[in-house]
């Protein structure tokens, strides 16, 4: 896969932010050496989150993200921030973009606080610097605490922005660390089958992303995959020859093939192994023991990282709420949320489930699996739920420990 393949939930995410005519936009250009961003001098230019995906050197395959004011005022105002608080969730990286020729703001520090608060890496990137004059220089207190941090850039003329870069890198790479999909449970020329059902709701000519994923990394590691779909497994493992590593399969089809895969063979599912890839997996495990809780009127939200069309037969929608009616026995009420509208308040849920997340960075899912641990509500997973619901959870960890 080139870096330009690269998708979008594995790129490191460059967030611009900062009040309004700062010259947010100016700068986000500057430093992708693209009109990326629509440039102004009316205050508000940019009244939605812009997002880009793309190769950013020397970082590599990045997603870079302008924001609207975060001062921004009035009741479409007040829209546009909690916008950018939501884009605030998934940034790996931020950019603090100031003003030199004006004094540092409280929404400025208040940015601040959310980046320490968030734990985020982040530069300030005082822009304008061609316009100031000294005595527009920022208070020496201010420039004291976060020196480290800063770099007098001007977007205009170029100043410094190649500095900028270099320093939003060294961020990104202090960030990195070394994940897997599968990669680190399997040894050169294992064979790994995957359980691929193809149905109504599969997209017409291609797999879905965390498919292709687990392929490629079954490939780094040197290993070899199969693919097959669930009726034609069992015939599969006879005729290999060799026991295969593990399998792994598709969520929905877990109970048939859990009963067409020999017990000394080990089983996951594709959800499980984006549990373990993206968020914290035991917490999911835990979560899903809530299952055996739940009471008639409980509420239980189902949450999908994406936004797409969803079929008669779709998962999310339809047939895990069925299964877990008929598991339960009880009458529940099942909500919905998708793409970023997830709720910030949960208390109101008996119980979360949410998609693998293949959409999702990894600092995305882990604030939404702190939001749900923070307030004391159980989540889980489409992997973990199912595999529990059909009573082979146990089964389907097992290979992590």
């Amino acid at each position: 896969m080139s870096l330009n393949n690269t998708p979008s939930a594995d790129r490191v995410h460059i967030g611009f932010f900062g009040r309004r005519n700062v010259g947010k936009s100016s700068v986000v250009n500057a430093v992708t050496g693209q009109e990326l961003a629509v440039v102004s001098e009316v205050k508000g230019t940019t009244t939605d989150p812009v997002q880009k995906a793309m190769e950013l050197l020397p970082m590599g395959p990045v997603v870079v993200i302008d924001t609207p004011g975060f001062d921004d005022v009035g009741t479409l105002g007040e829209l546009r921030v909690r916008k950018t608080k939501q884009i605030l969730n998934k940034t790996d990286v931020a950019v603090l973009v100031l003003d030199a020729t004006v004094a540092v703001s409280e929404t400025e520090k208040e940015l601040l606080r959310i980046f320490r608060e968030k734990e985020i890496p982040y530069v300030l990137a005082v822009n304008k610097e061609d316009l100031r004059k000294q005595e527009d220089a920022l208070p020496e207190d201010y420039l004291s605490e976060e020196s480290k941090n800063i770099v007098r850039i001007s977007a205009r003329t170029g100043f410094q922005i190649e500095e900028l870069k270099e320093k939003i890198a060294r961020l990104t790479v202090a960030g990195e660390n070394e994940r897997r999909i599968v990669g680190d449970l399997l040894k050169p020329s294992d064979f790994v089958v995957l359980v691929v059902p193809i149905d109504s709701a599969a997209p017409k000519g291609r797999l879905i992303l965390p498919q292709q994923q687990t392929i490629r990394d079954i490939l780094e590691a040197h290993a070899v995959s199969i693919v097959v779909r669930e009726h034609e497994l069992k015939e599969t493992l006879k005729s290999l020859g060799k026991k295969p590593a593990m399998v792994i399969t598709d969520s929905q089809a877990f109970a048939r093939v859990s009963e067409d895969t020999p017990r000394d063979i080990p089983l996951t599912s594709f959800s499980i192994l984006f549990a373990r890839y993206k968020g914290n997996l035991d917490l999911l495990v835990q979560g899903a023991e809530a299952i055996e809780r739940l009471q008639d009127g409980d509420k239980v939200l189902i949450s999908e990282g994406c936004t797409h069309h969803r079929q008669c037969d779709d998962i999310g929608s339809v047939k895990i709420p069925h299964w877990l009616k008929s598991y339960t026995g009880k009458q529940l009420e099942i909500e919905f949320s998708s793409g970023m509208e997830f709720p910030e308040e949960l208390s109101e849920y008996k119980l979360i489930i949410h998609c693998g997340g293949c959409m999702l960075n990894e600092r995305e899912m882990k604030y939404r699996l702190k939001c749900a641990r923070d307030q004391g509500i159980a989540i889980t997973n489409y992997g973990t739920a199912i595999a529990y619901m059909q009573e082979i959870l146990t089964r389907s960890v097992e290979i992590f420990q």
